[in-house]
C-alpha cells in the first residue's frame, strides 16, 4: 500500500501539469471557438495600437476625402476607421443606413460627447447635437412641441414673406446699380437671405446693425453669418480632441481657438437681443409671441415656472441658427451653378414658374407645392452637391451587428452624404445633375427628402430633421424667387460657371459670381421699395 501511494505521489506532478495543459487547451478552444462566432468589424485600413490611424488623419486632410478614397481603395460600403480609441463607422450604402437609422434607430439614437459639440451647444444645452438623456429629451420636446410646430409655422408666415421680398429688392437694386450692372456674388445673397429669415423669425428683426443702403448685410450680419459657417466647418470635424479627449487642453490642431472664438463672435449679436428681452419679462412685460424667442421665454412648466433658464434658450436658438443657415444656401447656390451652365434647364424650370404663377405676381409660399420641377432641380443639388460631407454622427449605445458586420459599443456611424447621393450601384449617371430623375410621374409631389436614404437631405428616425418643412420652404423660396425674378447668366469675361469642389469642403471652390436682369416688369420691383 506504501510502494502503491509512493509511486502515485511520484506521477503527481506530471498528472497535474497533464490535467492543467488540458484545461488551457479547453479554454483556449472555447476563446477561439466564440471569437469564430462574432462577425468581423468593417474594413479599413490597419491601424497602430492606441493612437488608431489618427496619424493619417493628420497627413492626409482634408479627413473626410482621406475617407472616401479609403473606401474607394478597399471598394466597400461601409468601413471601419480607428481613431484613438473610436471606431468610425463610414456609411455608404442605403440598404445600410436603413437599418442604421431605422431598424436599430433606438440603439444609435445618441451623439458622440466630443469636444467641438460640446463648445457649439455650451455643454449639451440644445438638442441636435446633444447625447441622449433628460436634458435632450426636454429640448426635443420643446422643439417639436411648441416651437415647430404647423401653427408657429402659419404664425410667422408674414415674416418669411417680408424676407423674400427683400431678396428680390436687393437683386433688383444690383441689377440697376450702373458699377454692378446686375454682377453679384450668388453665395453672397443665398447665405444672407438665410441668415435674414432666420433672424426675422427668431428676433423679429432683419439686422443686428443698419445694414446697407442696396439691403445687403452690415458688418454684424457678416460677421454672424461668418461666425456660423466657422461653427459649422469645426462641428464634428474630426478635430484630435473629439478622439483623444485629454489632448483638448493643448489644441494641437487649433480646433477648439477657432469654434470658441466663432461662438463669441456668433453669440455677442445674438445674447444682448435676448437679454434685454428677458430683462424686459423680469419687469412685468409679458413676451411678445409673434417670434421664437418670445415662444421661448414665456413657456412654463407645471409649476407655472419658466420652463428654460437663460442658458438653454441661448443655446438653442444658436442651434437654430446653425441648421437653417448652410443647407439651403448651398443647394441653390450649386443648382444655380448648374443651371446657368445648363440654360435648358434653367428655361424649364422658369417656364414652370410661368404657368404656375404667372408672371404679375411673385412667386409666394402657397404656389410651391406645384412647382414640382424646381424642387427636383434643388432636390438633384442634394444628392450630386451636398452640404457636408457626412451627417451628424451617430453613437452605438451597445455592441450590435448591422449588415453581417461587429459595430462595437460607443462607435460613430457617420453617413456619407456624397456616398450615398453619388453612389453608382444606386443612381445613374452619378455625376450628372439631371432633376428629371426625381419625378416619378406628373401628380406626385416631389419632396427635398428620401425616405430610402438614398440622398441624405434631412436625417430621419428619432434624430431627424425637425424643421423638415421649414428647411424645405426656405430652400424653395429662395430658388424660385431668384429665376422667377430674374434672368442669369454668366459674367461676361467668362463662358461657363467653373463647377469645382472646393478642397477643403464640398462648397464650390470659388462663390457664384453670375450676372442678374430682371425678367418682370419694373412695377413689380417698384412695389417692393
Amino acid at each position: 500500500m506504501l510502494t502503491s501511494l509512493l509511486a502515485f505521489s511520484d506521477e503527481l506532478p506530471s498528472l497535474l501539469a497533464f490535467c492543467l495543459v488540458s484545461l488551457i487547451f479547453f479554454y483556449v478552444h472555447k476563446l477561439i471557438n466564440k471569437r469564430s462566432t462574432v462577425p468581423p468589424l468593417p474594413p479599413g485600413p490597419t491601424a497602430y495600437p492606441i493612437i488608431g490611424s489618427l496619424p493619417e488623419m493628420l497627413w492626409k486632410k482634408p479627413a473626410f476625402r482621406w475617407i472616401h478614397n479609403v473606401m474607394k481603395q478597399l471598394n466597400t460600403e461601409i468601413a471601419c476607421i480607428k481613431l484613438g480609441r473610436v471606431h468610425v463607422i463610414a456609411v455608404t450604402s442605403p440598404e445600410l443606413s436603413l437599418e442604421f437609422l431605422k431598424k436599430h434607430d433606438s440603439v444609435f439614437a445618441s451623439r458622440p460627447d466630443v469636444s467641438s459639440a460640446r463648445l457649439a451647444s455650451d455643454g449639451y444645452l440644445s438638442p441636435a447635437i446633444s447625447p441622449s438623456g433628460n436634458q435632450w429629451k426636454k429640448m426635443r420636446r420643446v422643439m417639436v412641441s411648441e416651437v415647430l410646430t404647423n401653427d408657429v409655422f402659419r404664425r410667422l408666415h408674414a415674416k418669411r414673406c417680408d424676407e423674400a421680398d427683400h431678396l428680390v429688392r436687393y437683386v433688383y437694386n444690383q441689377c440697376m446699380n450702373s458699377h454692378k450692372s446686375g454682377v453679384m456674388n450668388v453665395r453672397d445673397a443665398t447665405r444672407h437671405y438665410c441668415g435674414n429669415v432666420i433672424r426675422k423669425m427668431v428676433f423679429s428683426q432683419r439686422f443686428f446693425g443698419s445694414g446697407m443702403e442696396d439691403g445687403g448685410p452690415g458688418i454684424e450680419e457678416r460677421e454672424h453669418v461668418d461666425g456660423l459657417f466657422t461653427i459649422l466647418s469645426c462641428l464634428y470635424g474630426f478635430g484630435i480632441a473629439d478622439y483623444v479627449p485629454w489632448l483638448e487642453v493643448f489644441d494641437l490642431d487649433g480646433n477648439k481657438k477657432m469654434i470658441t472664438n466663432a461662438v463669441k463672435n456668433v453669440r455677442k449679436y445674438q445674447d444682448q437681443e435676448i437679454e434685454k428681452r428677458m430683462e424686459m419679462r423680469k419687469l412685468g412685460h409679458k413676451s411678445d409671441e409673434n417670434d421664437i424667442l418670445g415662444i421661448l421665454i414665456n413657456l412654463k412648466n407645471l409649476q407655472n415656472e419658466l420652463l428654460l433658464s437663460i442658458r438653454e434658450i441661448k443655446a438653442v436658438i444658436l442651434e437654430m441658427m446653425l441648421a437653417i443657415i448652410d443647407n439651403p444656401s448651398n443647394a441653390v447656390e450649386w443648382t444655380m451653378a448648374e443651371m446657368i451652365n445648363q440654360p435648358d434647364i434653367l428655361a424649364k424650370a422658369c417656364e414652370e414658374l410661368d404657368r404656375v404663377v404667372g408672371k404679375n405676381r411673385l412667386v409666394q409660399e402657397s404656389d410651391l407645392s406645384e412647382l414640382n420641377y424646381v424642387k427636383a432641380c434643388l432636390k438633384e443639388s442634394f444628392r450630386l452637391h451636398p452640404v457636408s460631407p457626412f451627417n451628424l454622427p451617430h453613437v452605438s449605445s451597445k455592441n450590435i451587428v448591422v449588415g453581417g458586420y461587429f459595430i462595437p459599443k460607443g462607435s460613430h456611424v457617420a453617413l456619407s452624404r456624397p456616398g450615398l447621393g453619388r453612389n453608382p450601384r444606386i443612381w445613374d449617371e452619378p455625376l450628372r445633375f439631371k432633376p428629371e430623375r426625381h419625378i416619378v410621374d406628373e401628380v406626385s409631389n416631389v419632396l427635398l427628402v428620401d425616405h430610402d436614404l438614398r440622398m441624405l437631405s434631412f436625417s430621419t428616425g428619432k434624430r431627424g430633421c425637425p424643421a423638415l418643412e421649414l428647411g424645405s420652404t426656405t430652400t424653395t423660396m429662395l430658388l424660385a424667387r431668384l429665376i422667377q425674378g430674374f434672368s442669369w447668366k454668366q459674367p461676361l469675361s467668362t463662358n461657363n460657371i467653373d463647377l469645382v469642389e472646393s478642397e477643403h469642403s464640398l462648397a464650390l471652390a470659388k462663390p457664384l459670381i453670375a450676372r442678374a436682369v430682371p425678367r418682370l416688369e419694373s412695377k413689380i420691383y417698384l412695389q417692393l421699395v
